[in-house]
């Protein structure tokens, strides 16, 4: 079974300019380390929750990676991964579910303090999916505990994403597979009242809600069309009209994938910060929401 949303991917241009920019933002940022094929470098925003944001530079071309395709749009989320409880089962589950996952795939990085950090990956048929990440090496390695898991700013845990999806029906059917739900996705315009609920990012947009543990996927299809009703002195009149917004440019732009990131926060947290997280300026462009516990 997937235990939750396990961490989400930032490419910033300069990771040590980037690290600073967050930890200015109130978070507490923890260098990460270089992965084991020498392309990319990370450091860690690690939650309470056990969920992470990983801050992540490329340190050479590399056009056999899975990511590279995303650095000529520039800085911004790019990718997240789902927690399996065991990789090799829920890999199984997926695929008797008509979905193919690529893997399991060994992964890993080096610490800064030398220790090596392992993991194991599969990967999705379609980029509207996460792919997922299960350890190797114990959980603490990669996700350290402690002190660094308090952040000024009040965040406590991703409280869900917003995936901008091309075909909506087609899209809950892969996450059905993937999360091994059937009957627990809401649709239409309104989600699950037990579940966090991201801001539906457009008007008009089709969006389903899974779960994911404690934390909230909201797809999001743009194309939708508003109602908008006139009314005179003696008849009503209904119009139609397209609607189109930031999702539908960031689909354009970036194709299917992360839009968006929701962030639980503390209901006694110091809200200096939130003007600036709202900002993607300061987050190298990540669109945030902050929800309150």
């Amino acid at each position: 079974m997937i235990a939750g949303i396990d961490h989400v991917v930032i490419l910033v241009n300069d990771l040590a300019q980037a690290s600073t920019h967050y930890k200015a933002l109130g978070f507490t940022v923890v260098p990460g380390g270089t992965h084991a094929d020498g392309a990319t470098h990370n450091a860690l925003i690690i939650f309470q929750d056990s969920s992470y944001l990983e801050l992540l530079q490329f340190l050479r071309e590399a056009p056999e990676h899975r990511w590279w395709r995303h650095v000529v749009h520039g800085e911004g989320l790019i990718d997240w991964a789902l927690l399996p409880t065991t990789i090799a089962d829920d890999v199984q589950a997926a695929q008797q579910a008509g979905l193919h996952l690529d893997g399991p795939l060994p992964g890993g990085r080096l610490r800064p303090d030398g220790k090596q950090v392992e993991w194991q990956m599969a990967f999705p048929p379609s980029p509207d999916l996460p792919f997922l990440c299960g350890d190797v090496t114990p959980r603490t390695l990669r996700v350290p505990e402690g002190d660094h898991r308090t952040h000024p700013n009040g965040v406590l845990g991703i409280a869900g994403v917003v995936v901008a999806v091309n075909h909506i029906d087609t899209s809950v059917t892969h996450y059905r597979a993937l999360l091994q739900v059937a009957d627990e996705t809401r649709t239409g315009n309104t989600g699950a009242t037990e579940l966090p609920q991201p801001i539906i990012p457009e008007l008009g947009a089709r969006i389903a809600l899974l779960p994911a543990g404690n934390a909230a996927i909201m797809l999001a299809q743009p194309g939708g069309a508003l109602l908008f009703r006139a009314l005179t002195d003696d008849e009503e009149t209904t119009i139609s009209m397209p609607s189109t917004g930031p999702l539908t440019t960031a689909l354009a732009e970036r194709g299917e994938g992360l839009y968006s990131l929701a962030l639980r926060v503390s209901t006694g947290r110091d809200t200096g910060y939130d003007t600036l997280l709202h900002n993607p300026t300061n987050t190298h462009g990540v669109r945030v929401e902050l929800i309150a516990e």
